[in-house]
């Protein structure tokens, strides 16, 4: 999705050129992409310079969004119904500003954070 971010405006992009570039797999990028399309965050267009465009701006999808579709539900643990009430209220205020800081974060703002250069922008984990 920040690749997609990062090109915005230029035009399709194929998932083989992504994948080259950040050195994933183009068969994992295409298992991504698929619910990303499905829940319309975006876009495929076929043809010779064809590929996948972002659906909407980049400052209009949140972090949050994206993780919904590939994770499910923004929860750190399963709260359990015999918890310790101190326990169980600090859970839910974990959980809370997770979802808070994930959607309030743009894609925009991921894609175009310029934080300690002397680390790695990304790193991807399969």
């Amino acid at each position: 999705m920040m690749a997609l971010a990062k090109k915005q405006g230029e035009g399709p992009i194929a998932l083989k050129l992504i994948a080259k570039e950040h050195n994933l797999s183009e068969h994992y990028l295409e298992q991504l992409i698929s619910p990303l399309r499905n829940a319309g965050l975006v876009k495929s267009i076929r043809g010779a310079y064809g590929g996948y465009i972002l659906a909407q701006d980049a400052k209009e999808i949140t972090a949050g969004d994206i993780i919904r579709v590939l994770e499910g539900p923004i929860t750190p643990v399963e709260l359990m119904d015999d918890e310790e009430p101190a326990k169980r209220d600090l859970w839910i205020k974990i959980r809370d500003a997770v979802k808070d800081v994930l959607d309030n974060t743009t894609l925009d703002d991921l894609a175009n954070y310029e934080g300690d250069a002397s680390q790695d922008a990304y790193m991807f984990y399969i």
